[in-house]
């Protein structure tokens, strides 16, 4: 990647959240790089959506902060951060060009709001379905119209909520490569979710286990990309990281690949 960095910092401190009587996070402490790619994974119900939300500012945190670029987020939203879901969330009286420009909303032209979201259609391989309704669209091509709509206001950070979960297995393969080469090319911080540790690796610099509310595992991937899913040492890092989701494994300093410690780190960032 020869691009500059344009990514956002992102830090949480002490991170709390409780509904009512129930503790959802406890004492989250995290540091993400600008332009990092970092994957959470997890059991349903362990906070990592809830995590997402706090960084989004769709919700408030009981305790402790979130900073972007070092500074306290105390904007409810925050232009220069977008988010995905696991559905594409498209409005459906509206053409898919109209969806997108809907990304690009305080523009203060109409024309750069159509030729950008052109553009971006374009970057997702869409450009020629611009003035379809999203009805006649396949699920992977909705998702590709929702990524395009984030990216069209060029956000430094990219919040990722599961949203390949539910495409067929080539379309998310698909997804993932488009996913991957838009980040290597614009170059933003990206915050994932998911359940599946392969595409965790496949996709992240690093790959983050939640359990019981705490950071559990904080594990760098030291392969080269693209990843292939065919090698060894990729099979070894995503059976390491699935034996400790599972709870298989125990020890949060077992290496996963032939590589040296400071090739695959693992450590707990537990408070």
């Amino acid at each position: 990647m020869t691009n500059k960095v344009k990514g956002m910092q992102l830090t949480l401190e002490r991170l709390h959240k409780s509904f009512g009587n129930k503790t959802v996070l406890k004492e989250i402490n995290l540091e993400i790089q600008p332009g990092e790619f970092v994957a959470i994974v997890g059991r349903s119900g362990c906070g990592k959506s809830t995590m997402l939300r706090l960084v989004a500012g769709l919700d408030a945190p009981s305790d402790g902060n979130v900073l972007l670029n070092g500074t306290y987020s105390d904007k409810p939203i925050n232009p220069a951060v977008r988010m995905m879901f696991q559905d594409a969330r498209l409005l459906p009286w509206q053409r898919v060009l109209a969806n997108v420009e809907l990304g690009l909303i305080g523009a203060n032209s109409k024309v750069y709001a159509k030729q950008t979201a052109l553009q971006v259609l374009g970057a997702v391989g869409l450009e020629d379905r611009a003035y379809e309704w999203p009805s006649v669209l396949s699920g992977g091509q909705r998702q590709r119209v929702a990524l395009a709509r984030a990216l069209a206001s060029k956000p430094s950070l990219l919040l990722l909520d599961e949203p390949l979960g539910a495409l067929d297995a080539l379309t998310r393969i698909e997804m993932q490569q488009l996913l991957e080469s838009l980040w290597q090319e614009q170059r933003f911080t990206a915050l994932l979710i998911t359940h599946d540790v392969e595409e965790a690796v496949v996709l992240a610099d690093r790959v983050i286990l939640i359990e019981n509310g705490r950071i559990s595992m904080n594990v760098e991937i030291d392969l080269p990309r693209p990843r292939a899913r065919g090698d060894a040492k990729f099979a070894k890092t995503v059976e390491g990281i699935l034996d400790r989701v599972m709870g298989k494994q125990e020890s949060p300093s077992t290496e996963f690949g032939s590589g040296s410690s400071s090739s695959y780190l693992l450590s707990s960032l537990s408070a």
